[in-house]
């Protein structure tokens, strides 16, 4: 029998290339299960704000709350993002996931970023816009955790720990890998004569 693996929301076909000599009643059942292997991919939606000052293109990252990510400041950072919930518009997730990580309601001109896929298989949207905030006023939604590990005692969280404003460079050192494509895609995008916006659409909230 064919073989189909699901790794990371991917689905990886092992020996489907034979499926020509399979049965029909088998390949459908192949089929269902690539499908299935596809829907079980996490999304989550985000925003890069940035601005620009005299040390050129800054973005604000935030810097994930609770104790696997004490410590950690080299690709532990990332836009402000979270889950998209069901039937929920990832523009709109993008959005509420920026207000309850930051505090701060989004507002301006939003460009549509590539989508990336980070490590573990999760796919991220990301829309960028030029706004301000000030990290002293961070205000962060929470979660619960057990911790210590199998201690029986539940402790809350903040979702994000810190937020600050980072060069593009710099950025590029601190956020998580996969989320690099977005600060290069925007480094060309505001590169291009009179900030010419991709295919992509932009939409604008205020």
């Amino acid at each position: 029998m064919a073989r189909v693996a699901c790794r990371g929301g991917r689905a990886e076909p092992g020996n489907l290339r034979n499926l020509p000599q399979a049965k029909a009643q088998e390949a459908d059942k192949m089929q269902g299960l690539l499908t299935r292997c596809q829907i079980m991919a996490k999304k989550s939606a985000g925003l890069l704000m940035y601005r620009l000052s005299e040390r050129g293109i800054e973005v604000l990252l935030v810097h994930s709350g609770g104790p696997y990510w004490v410590n950690r400041q080299w690709q532990a950072w990332s836009i402000p993002k979270g889950e998209i919930d069901p039937g929920e518009d990832a523009f709109t997730a993008a959005q509420r996931e920026f207000q309850e990580e930051t505090g701060q309601r989004p507002e301006g001109q939003f460009q549509a970023l590539r989508t990336v896929r980070q490590s573990g298989g999760k796919l991220v949207f990301a829309w960028a816009f030029e706004g301000n905030f000030d990290p002293a006023t961070l205000h962060s939604n929470t979660f619960t955790l057990e911790w210590p590990p199998n201690s029986g005692r539940m402790r809350d969280f903040p979702e994000v720990d810190e937020a600050a404003w980072f060069p593009l460079e710099e950025a590029k050192q601190r956020i998580i890998k996969a989320q690099a494509q977005f600060l290069d895609e925007l480094a060309a995008v505001l590169a291009a004569p009179s900030h010419a916006p991709t295919p992509s659409p932009i939409r604008r909230c205020t």
